[in-house]
């Protein structure tokens, strides 16, 4: 399936061997599906979705999302997904066992975009519709995506570095995958918008931290020590901010002397922001993202048309429009 230019999927993908064994990811369930057949078995609709992980506040709430949806619609629901987002064996592990409990939909956030293939086409030949959430997976087997549209949210991250570093200076990322489109489009949006109109900003490298805050900060003070007149630093998901918050804290930095420019939201970047180590990030709407996703699966299940894409929004949030309702409604802790 094409999702058209805006959500244009990366060819950045890994070869990833299809492996189903061996990583029994902690995932988490909302309320037991039992599916059989078409459906739960008892003549409740039963829509299936895996996600990328519950190591983020962000898949905490697009679980809340998903649930509100499901009580709107009267629909069960599973909600599963590794311990973390490195798991992708595991994460395929419960993609098959969804598939194999024949639910009325499915709906899928890849973490590798590639090794989700055959599951999928499993899924297809059994005439399960597939929705996707926040990534999709390659192949024609989706129907539908609700997601950020991450090339204009990395991009809307780049026009704020760049103002807050004075439209010249080195900066640095520290990426979460190279092979997940968020991943890939968080970093190109970034890239692309500074090469096309800040061209006194330089990027002097992007590291990988696979979302994980310890992984995270230890390459953030690896690239302060590497290059001394850096001005600013991008995190592209909420483990990788922490780690750069943490980075800075743990060097003993004057706050604001490394601009931090983060993604997502929880308590920790919220807190970092407030007392100002972190400039600002770019905040999802997580629980838009479940209740959409749950939405196009229910509708895809009834045989409707659903939209290729639904992009559920990106937002600047900083000390000044924090406290905004607008932004408070897009903030998870």
């Amino acid at each position: 399936m094409k999702f058209g230019k805006k959500t244009a999927f990366a060819a950045l993908v890994a070869a990833s061997a299809l492996v189903f064994a061996g990583c029994a990811g902690g995932g988490d369930v909302i309320e037991e599906g039992s599916g059989s057949g078409s459906g739960s078995g008892d003549g409740e609709m039963y829509i299936a979705l895996v996600s990328k992980g519950f190591q983020h506040q962000f898949w905490q709430a697009v679980k809340k999302g998903a649930e509100q949806k499901a009580e709107e619609l009267g629909v069960k629901i599973t909600f599963e997904g590794p311990a973390a987002e490195t798991e992708i064996a595991g994460q395929l592990e419960m993609l098959t066992a969804a598939i194999d409990k024949n639910p009325d939909a499915i709906a899928y956030a890849a973490l590798d975009p590639e090794a989700c293939v055959a599951p999928l086409e499993q899924a297809k030949s059994k005439d399960i519709p597939v929705v996707y959430f926040d990534a999709p997976c390659n192949g024609d087997v989706g129907l539908s995506l609700s997601a950020t549209d991450s090339k204009v949210a990395g991009a809307l991250a780049a026009e704020h570095m760049a103002d807050l570093i004075g439209g010249k200076g080195e900066v640095a990322i520290v990426g979460h995958s190279q092979i997940n489109s968020t991943g890939v489009e968080r970093r190109d949006g970034f890239v692309e918008k500074m090469e096309a109109d800040y061209p006194d900003v330089k990027i002097v490298d992007i590291q990988y931290g696979d979302g994980d805050h310890l992984k995270s900060a230890d390459i953030a003070k690896t690239l302060i020590a590497a290059h001394p007149d850096l001005k600013g630093i991008y995190g592209t998901n909420e483990g990788s901010a922490i780690g750069v918050v943490n980075a800075v804290n743990e060097l003993g930095l004057e706050k604001g002397k490394i601009t931090i420019v983060g993604f997502d939201s929880g308590a920790a970047q919220i807190n970092a922001i407030k007392d100002g180590t972190m400039a600002g990030a770019i905040t999802q709407d997580p629980i838009g993202i479940g209740e959409q996703v749950v939405q196009a699966a229910y509708d895809a299940a009834n045989g409707k048309e659903v939209d290729e894409f639904y992009d559920t929004g990106s937002y600047w949030y900083d000390k000044t429009n924090i406290e905004d309702p607008k932004i408070a409604a897009v903030l998870y802790e």
